[in-house]
């Protein structure tokens, strides 16, 4: 999966590890982006490099539409529909219910729409509203129906676009390979989704951080909003100030709302989701922004164990934090 987000994470785990043998730190590049993961091995002689990029290669070839020959790709080129792998309907049965839960802001039939707007896998489009409303009939994920590992679509065109969600699944099966090599203690970061189990070497909860909003691609500019204590849990940050572009001084940030059509124009700036898993953190970050601050936080609120916390600009232009009450235990002490 390419993935042409700029981490919206700043992770302060590598700080953490001391110089020790106890804990193992490996990196790379995967779904276009950069991965890193730390975890404390059972014996000193283990390593579990070459199964971890094994897990995160077969995410690749499951999700990423960029691989003509991937799961979702031959789905998204078929006429009628495809046979999905485990994976792939995994991430579509998750996507399905989140698109129920946010009355549809997260939706993985945006791919269409994504492209016209020049954030996807094709080049974008002159936008035209004749275009838009065309492209919307493509748009709806009551538009599939999975049966017995076969989605159907109701029409030629349906394409799914799981980047909202990918990376954080991709996180999921790496953490869940650590865990079934009996690993208690890690960190698995792609992209900036997250999921941590355990503790540092420092034997104290994983630190991360999460960024001030900021209109720089470039990351030169990088300040910290908030720092966070994690562990036993998941996250992920979605926000519309590192991935845009600038047309006729008009700025479109890559989050389609795929009731309208058009890249979303609110106030909020980004949405970080703590869950258990961190594909339903990264699915529910991508609605929130969709969805604005005062609908995501009643909707983040009423979820079982997540959490939300919202950065947003107020009605004189300056910065506003809002957060949902379980969310400030989380906040790690100076």
């Amino acid at each position: 999966m390419k993935n042409i987000l700029i981490p919206l994470i700043a992770l302060l785990f590598f700080s953490c590890v001391q110089t020790s043998h106890d804990y193992v730190k490996m990196e790379g590049q995967i779904f276009g982006t950069y991965y890193h993961v730390i975890y404390q091995p059972i014996q000193q002689t283990d390593s579990l490099d070459k199964g971890l990029l094994k897990v995160l290669n077969k995410v690749d070839w499951s999700l990423s539409t960029y691989k003509d020959t991937s799961t979702i790709s031959k789905f998204n080129f078929s006429e009628l529909g495809a046979r999905t792998d485990a994976m792939l309907e995994k991430v579509f049965l998750k996507g399905q219910e989140i698109y129920d839960n946010s009355d549809g802001a997260f939706d993985m039939t945006v791919a269409p729409l994504v492209n016209a707007w020049g954030f996807g896998f094709k080049k974008k489009d002159s936008i035209t509203t004749e275009l838009i409303d065309s492209l919307l009939l493509f748009v709806g994920m009551d538009k599939l129906r999975l049966k017995d590992a076969f989605l159907e679509k109701d029409r030629p065109g349906i394409m799914l676009d799981a980047s909202a969600i990918a990376k954080g699944f991709g996180v999921d099966e790496a953490a869940n390979y650590l865990l079934a090599q009996g690993i208690k203690n890690y960190m698995v970061e792609i992209g900036g989704e997250i999921r941590a189990a355990g503790l540092n070497s420092k034997g104290i909860p994983w630190r991360v951080g999460i960024d001030q909003p900021t209109d720089d691609k470039t990351l030169l500019s990088r300040e910290l909003q908030a720092i966070l204590s994690l562990s036993d849990a998941a996250l992920a940050t979605s926000g519309n100030y590192r991935n845009f572009y600038i047309r006729k001084g008009k700025k479109y940030a890559h989050t389609i709302d795929p009731t309208t059509g058009y890249p979303v124009q609110h106030s909020l700036l980004s949405a970080t989701i703590i869950a258990p898993d961190c594909m339903s953190a990264d699915a529910y970050a991508t609605a929130c922004m969709v969805m604005g601050v005062k609908k995501s936080y009643q909707l983040i609120k009423n979820l079982p164990n997540v959490e939300g916390y919202f950065i947003y600009v107020d009605h004189n232009g300056n910065n506003q934090v809002k957060y949902t009450p379980g969310f400030e235990s989380l906040i790690a002490a100076e």
